[in-house]
C-alpha cells in the first residue's frame, strides 16, 4: 500500500502502559505496508522497547529487521525534579505524577530536531507523527515541518472522550447535587457524579498544577488529522460519538493492540506476554498448572496493573472476604500505599497465616509483583477479572469473554468502569478509589454475583462473551472480509497517502 520508502514517527507518552500499545500498532502498520517506522522516546525507554522487540516472536523480526527503529530523545529526569533515571511512571508515587507530566514538554524541541533530521535525509517529510494524546505538542511540530500528526489514545473511546472533556472543559464545577453533563455526551442518556472522580479531579479548578499541565498537553491534540483509538467500533458507540463530539476529527478504532494468539479462540498453547523487564512472581506453567484443577468459570483474577496498588485496610479486608467467600483465586500483590511499591512484601499485610492456609486448600494462589496475565485471562477456569480497569486489562478480559469486578483507582479507570456497567453489562463495582472503605462483605456479596450461574452473574457472561466475539471479529481477516478495525487502519493509511498527494 503505497510507497514502502514512506516514513512515520510514532511518539508515546512516558509510560509502559502506552508504549506496548504503540509498539504493537507500528508492527500492525510495518505488517500491512512496509514502511519505516521510527519510534521516539527517551533513552531508558528506547532500552526498555529495544529489549521488547529483541525478545518479540523473532519471526516478525526476522522479516523486517530494519523498518522499526527506535530513536532517544535527550531527557533527564533529575532536571526536573524528579528520581534519577526515572523516565516513565512505571512505580512512580502519585505526586510525582505532575512532574513527570510537566517534564514532557521539555522533548518538544528535540522532537522538531528529529524530524528536520528526517526530511533531510529523506528528501521530504515524515508521512505523519502518531503522538500519544498526552503529547499534543507534536501537532505543532508536525505543522512546523510541513507533515500531519494524528493523535492515538492508548485508552478506549469513552474513557478517552470523558478524560479529556473533564480537564478541558470542568463541567464537575458546575454540579448539582453532585451530579453534572459532561460536554461531548449526550446529556438525555449520560450523567456523570463527582464521587466518581479522583481526588485530584474534583478539586480540579482550572488554577490547580494538574489542570494547568493536562489542559496544555491534551488541547493542542484536537489540532490534530485525526484520532487513533485502541478500541472496537461496535462496542463503543457512545464514547466514539463523544470523541467525534468533542474533537470535531475524524476517528479510527483500531484495536484491539493485543497479541495475536488472544484473539483466536482456543489457541492458547502460543500466548506471548510481554513482560519485559518484569520479573516473574510465579512461571506461567506454575500457574496454567494450578489453574487446570479448578473448574471451568470458577476462579477470580485480582490484579491492580504494574503503577496501582490499595491500601493496609483494604488489602486486608480483600484477602478476608476471599476468604469467606470460598471462591479460588489467583491474587497479584504488592506492597499497599504508603510503601515503596518495588520493596519487599510482608506478611504482616495479609491476615496472621493467610498465605500458608490459601496454599494448603489450594483455593489461593498469592503471586507477587507479576503474573503471566494473558495467559490466565485465556485459561477457562477463570470466571471474573477484578481490576482498576486500566484499558489494555480490560480488553485482554473482554476479548476472552471474562467479566469484571472493578475497583477503579486513577487516570480514566472511573469512567471506564462506569462505561463497563452502564453501557455493557459486563460489571459490577467493588469500590471506587484507594480512600473507600472496603468490608470483607462487600467481596463476597460481589464474587458471588459475577460467578452466579444464573441472574445478573449469567447475564454479564453471555454479554462478555458475545462482546469477546466483536473483539475478535474486528481484527478478522479472511478471504474478501475485513474486520472493522482492519478496514480503519487501511482508510487511515488511505487518508494519509490522499493528503500527501494533494500536499505535493
Amino acid at each position: 500500500m503505497g510507497d514502502p520508502q514512506e516514513h512515520i514517527v510514532m511518539f508515546p507518552f512516558l509510560a509502559i502502559g502506552h508504549m506496548i500499545p504503540f509498539l504493537a500498532l507500528a508492527k500492525k502498520i510495518q505488517e500491512r505496508t512496509s514502511y519505516k517506522i521510527t519510534i521516539v522516546s527517551t533513552p531508558f525507554n528506547v532500552k526498555y522497547l529495544s529489549s521488547t522487540i529483541d525478545k518479540d516472536s523473532t519471526k516478525q523480526v526476522e522479516q523486517n529487521p530494519n523498518n522499526i527503529s527506535l530513536v532517544s530523545l535527550p531527557y533527564n529526569s533529575s532536571d526536573h525534579g524528579l528520581p534519577p533515571n526515572t523516565e516513565n511512571t512505571e512505580a512512580l508515587p502519585l505526586e510525582d505524577m505532575v512532574t513527570i507530566f510537566n517534564s514532557t514538554l521539555s522533548l518538544k524541541d528535540p522532537l522538531k530536531k528529529l524530524i528536520l533530521e528526517i526530511i533531510e535525509k529523506d528528501g521530504k517529510p515524515p508521512l505523519c507523527i502518531i503522538s500519544d494524546t498526552f503529547m499534543g505538542f507534536a501537532s505543532e511540530v508536525a505543522k512546523s515541518c510541513g507533515t500531519s500528526n494524528v493523535s492515538f489514545t492508548t485508552a478506549g473511546a469513552y474513557g478517552t472522550a470523558a478524560y479529556v472533556s473533564i480537564w478541558l472543559n470542568l463541567p464537575h464545577l458546575l454540579a448539582i447535587d453532585g451530579v453534572f453533563k459532561m460536554p461531548g455526551f449526550d446529556d438525555s442518556c449520560c450523567s456523570f457524579s463527582v464521587n466518581q472522580l479522583h481526588p485530584f479531579m474534583k478539586s480540579a479548578n482550572g488554577s490547580d498544577p494538574w489542570s494547568k499541565v493536562l489542559k496544555s498537553l491534551l488541547s493542542p491534540s484536537f489540532d490534530s488529522l485525526g484520532f487513533l483509538c485502541n478500541s472496537v467500533e461496535e462496542i463503543e458507540p457512545m464514547g466514539i460519538k463523544a470523541i467525534k463530539n468533542l474533537t470535531k476529527l475524524p476517528v479510527w478504532c483500531i484495536g484491539p493492540l493485543l497479541p495475536q494468539c488472544m484473539l483466536k479462540k482456543g489457541e492458547k498453547d502460543q500466548i506471548f506476554e510481554p513482560s519485559i523487564g518484569k520479573d516473574h512472581g510465579l512461571s506461567p506453567e506454575k500457574c496454567i498448572s494450578w489453574l487446570d484443577k479448578h473448574p471451568k468459570s470458577s476462579v477470580i483474577y485480582i490484579s491492580f496493573g504494574s503503577q496501582n496498588t490499595i491500601s493496609t485496610s483494604q488489602m486486608m479486608a480483600l484477602a478476608l472476604g476471599l476468604e469467606e467467600s470460598e471462591i479460588p483465586f489467583i491474587w497479584v500483590i504488592r506492597p499497599p500505599i504508603g510503601f515503596d511499591i518495588k520493596s519487599e512484601f510482608r506478611s504482616e499485610w495479609l491476615p496472621k497465616g493467610y498465605q500458608e492456609r490459601m496454599s494448603k486448600s489450594q483455593k489461593g494462589l498469592i503471586v507477587k509483583y507479576w503474573a503471566p496475565q494473558l495467559q490466565i485471562l485465556s485459561h477457562n477456569s477463570t470466571g471474573a477479572f477484578l481490576t482498576h480497569c486500566g484499558w489494555n486489562s480490560v480488553l485482554e478480559s473482554l476479548s476472552q469473554g471474562v467479566p469484571v469486578i472493578s475497583w477503579p483507582l486513577a487516570a480514566e479507570q472511573a469512567f471506564n468502569s462506569k462505561m463497563l456497567m452502564e453501557e455493557m453489562g459486563v460489571c459490577v463495582e467493588l469500590s471506587k478509589g484507594f480512600s473507600s472503605v472496603v468490608a470483607k462483605e462487600d467481596v463476597k456479596k460481589v464474587v458471588d454475583i459475577v460467578l452466579g450461574k444464573s441472574g445478573k452473574g449469567k447475564e454479564m457472561k453471555e454479554k462478555a462473551n458475545e462482546i469477546g466475539m466483536c473483539i475478535r471479529g474486528a481484527v478478522k481477516e479472511e478471504g474478501d472480509y475485513k474486520g472493522s478495525s482492519v478496514k480503519a487502519l487501511d482508510d487511515f493509511i488511505v487518508t494519509l497517502l490522499c493528503r500527501r498527494n494533494v500536499s505535493s
